[in-house]
């Protein structure tokens, strides 16, 4: 058995929600229950995908999902153009990228320069501020920027975006290798069709683990993954949710419509069928 549990402790005056998680080629969900809470179902149209509204009811929240390995190919709607300030590339950006490909003999060889430049303007880790925070759209980067693989990979797909390269977001949890049975947070990495080649990019992994030359591939750092999530800027109308960032783990939605990450405890069963 392939399961996670993701546990949240009780807030009064807050719902949560969570992404339904999604099937990808390597592992596909089969159930998801909720327990500690009354729940609904509400969509983002454009991404085709559901989120749980749990309302609180018990001292702890639990979600268990159960997973199959193999499932459908990535989703068409992964791939599709959002009118979200988080992909949309800025004017210089945009000019910068078509410089970059212009005379690749391939749309595959073009991918790869952008992922070697994306790769040279980022030096792994978090900060207390996002470079794009503040702007409409993805702003071009000049130097060397500190950023977590939600910024690196948010900046990728912008960048193939703008050249027409189809690009989608993925996020999800990684188990890794010490630990086998749990995790402390959330991942995300990048699906891109080239060619009608359907390659996936970690590039925070390979920085992780010191690997220069970045390949096409998961888990350069070792470990398993399940995906909870595609796209940035969700849209939940039910909710009056507009341009959503990210919705990659249960968060806090308070009724100002405000939003807080929840502290998880995560759970994985099946370590070795997955890896």
């Amino acid at each position: 058995m392939i399961a996670l549990d993701v546990t949240v402790g009780r807030k009064d005056d807050a719902v949560l929600v969570a992404p339904s998680g999604f099937s990808t080629p390597d592992v596909a969900p089969k159930s998801l229950e909720v327990s500690g809470g009354a729940q609904s179902l509400v969509h983002d149209a454009q991404s085709g995908q559901a989120a749980a509204v749990v309302q609180p009811e018990a001292e702890q929240v639990r979600f268990r999902w159960q997973f199959s390995r193999g499932g459908a190919a990535y989703l068409e709607a992964m791939f599709q153009q959002r009118d979200s300030r988080f992909t949309r590339s800025a004017w210089a950006l945009a000019g910068e990228m078509r410089d970059i490909v212009d005379g690749a003999a391939t749309e595959r060889a073009g991918l790869e320069r952008i992922v070697r430049h994306v790769t040279g303007l980022f030096q792994y880790g978090h900060g207390n501020a996002q470079f794009y925070e503040g702007h409409d759209e993805m702003p071009q980067l000049c130097g060397l920027t500190r950023g977590s693989c939600v910024d690196i990979n948010a900046y990728l797909i912008a960048c193939c975006r703008a050249v027409g390269i189809e690009a989608g977001y993925v996020t999800g949890y990684f188990v890794p290798e010490e630990k086998k049975t749990h995790c402390t947070d959330m991942h995300c990495w990048v699906v891109t069709r080239a060619d009608d080649e359907v390659l996936e990019w970690d590039i925070a992994h390979h920085m992780k683990m010191g690997v220069d030359q970045i390949e096409p591939g998961l888990n350069p750092k070792p470990g398993v993954r399940v995906a909870m999530s595609h796209s940035m800027g969700w849209n939940l109308p039910a909710l009056g949710v507009v341009d959503l960032k990210l919705l990659a783990e249960p968060m806090w939605r308070f009724a100002n419509g405000s939003w807080e990450r929840a502290a998880l405890d995560i759970e994985l069963e099946g370590y070795d069928a997955l890896s």
